[in-house]
């Protein structure tokens, strides 16, 4: 089963996984930072698979550690058309082992790796990727969703 969590979307309202349970396959991807080259590149080709994915009962989640604030002026910027997710503290990355922490000197950094998790109408995973490349991403990740059915 996917882990549950309930965090704020771009307009700080609450986003739970829970509510689209025997609605809606959800494509949940985590990612590090709005504005970021990979970050647009990934969001723009979500962005532009919205639609073929509805006529799937599919909906696109991206989560970042990045604030509500910074969320809305990316959706802005780049028409993204799905609600991208703040996860400041990194607990939902963490259930979903994106959140990666590495140390540089005496420091100890975190950020999440890019991964994507296609979680079906009944809550479960049905695939997940890590590392993921960003260009070409969400025309995979829609053949597997319309595999679904």
């Amino acid at each position: 089963m996917a882990p549950d969590f309930e965090l704020p979307d771009a307009g700080m309202d609450s986003v739970k996984l829970s509510d689209f349970r025997g609605r809606q396959h959800v494509v949940l991807y985590f990612f590090n930072k709005d504005h970021t080259p990979g970050g647009i590149t990934e969001a723009v080709e979500f962005s532009e698979r919205v639609a073929a994915l509805a006529r799937h009962d599919a909906i696109v989640l991206g989560v970042s550690m990045d604030d509500c604030m910074a969320h809305e002026l990316f959706i802005d910027e780049e028409g993204i058309e799905f609600d991208l997710l703040s996860d400041p503290e990194g607990e939902v990355s963490r259930r979903y082992h994106a959140l990666r922490e590495w140390q540089v000197g005496d420091v100890v950094r975190y950020g999440i790796a890019r991964s994507t998790f296609v979680i079906d109408k009944a809550g479960l995973i049905r695939h997940a990727f890590y590392q993921v490349t960003p260009k070409g991403h969400a025309a995979e990740i829609l053949t597997l969703v319309q595999s679904l059915g």
